[in-house]
């Protein structure tokens, strides 16, 4: 049974408890990180972290404890889960207060992480063989730049790409492609990495800006800029990151094939690149 972190304790998965009225569950007023754990060490933590204190600062919440605290907090549940490797998951809300839609000046922030054990992660089928992704309406809110738990639209997306026969939805916004369901989206053509633009748009991927800064370090072109699901399926390549699933080749799009309908190789390098320098920067 996985041992969690529940504001402040470490208790058994089956003894963790969050009070009815946390306006997580109420109002979805809370925001999340995932980190992934590779050779039971934590990948890209620090950027991780910084995002979270970011999120936090958006919703005018304060974090309930320090980034040194976080650290062995995730460090303590990766050992004792004994997490090869896997996910560190964890979610801050605004905490338990009478039910009203004003943020309450008395609640407390609630912090809860626990674990999931993913043996393979580096080494996932899905790397060799490549995504199928449809395209929906991205009917998400604005403020995509906070990584909040507002996930309900994104779970619908992956359950009519499921229901399509597909693996995962790309979303699209005034004629471009906004991210993936749970992750960033990118095209290739050429010698160019294109890739959306940061803004409120799109979640500001940890894992994104690993990506296109290893691009640069090793010569690749990239744009940062929109683009259509007909520019997507006429390029050479396509993929998405993401802390889960890294670089990750995309080889159809709405039933055409993308290049070759294979997974390319500026993808397999980029992925090959990701892996190694992060398990060196691993903490």
């Amino acid at each position: 049974m996985r041992t969690v972190y529940v504001n402040g304790a470490y208790v058994p998965e089956d003894e963790a408890k969050i009070s009815v009225f946390d306006r997580g569950f109420l109002f979805a007023d809370g925001v999340y990180e995932v980190t992934s754990v590779l050779d039971g060490k934590l990948i890209d933590f620090a950027g991780h972290a910084a995002r979270l204190k970011r999120s936090l600062s958006e919703l005018e919440m304060e974090s309930p404890v320090s980034e040194d605290d976080l650290l062995e907090i995730h460090r303590h549940l990766v050992r004792v889960n004994e997490i090869d490797e896997g996910l560190v998951y964890l979610q801050v809300t605004r905490g338990a207060a009478d039910r009203d839609f004003a943020y309450p000046a008395e609640a407390r922030p609630s912090l809860v992480l626990f674990t999931q054990a993913k043996p393979g992660l580096a080494d996932a089928p899905a790397a060799k063989k490549g995504m199928r992704v449809i395209s929906i309406p991205d009917r998400r809110w604005g403020r995509r730049d906070i990584k909040t738990v507002q996930l309900l639209y994104p779970s619908m997306g992956k359950m009519m790409a499921r229901a399509a026969g597909a693996d995962d939805a790309w979303m699209v916004e005034e004629g471009a492609v906004t991210e993936g369901t749970s992750n960033n989206a990118y095209i290739v053509k050429g010698n160019t990495i294109v890739t959306r633009h940061l803004g409120e748009e799109i979640l500001h991927g940890i894992t994104r800006a690993a990506v296109l800064r290893m691009a640069a370090e090793a010569q690749m072109k990239v744009e940062e800029r929109s683009f259509t699901i007909a520019e997507a399926q006429d390029a050479d390549e396509a993929f998405v990151t993401s802390a889960s699933t890294f670089v990750m080749p995309v080889v159809e799009i709405d039933g055409e094939p993308v290049g070759a309908g294979a997974p390319g190789p500026v993808a397999a390098r980029l992925r090959e690149i990701y892996l190694d320098e992060s398990r060196k920067k691993a903490v």
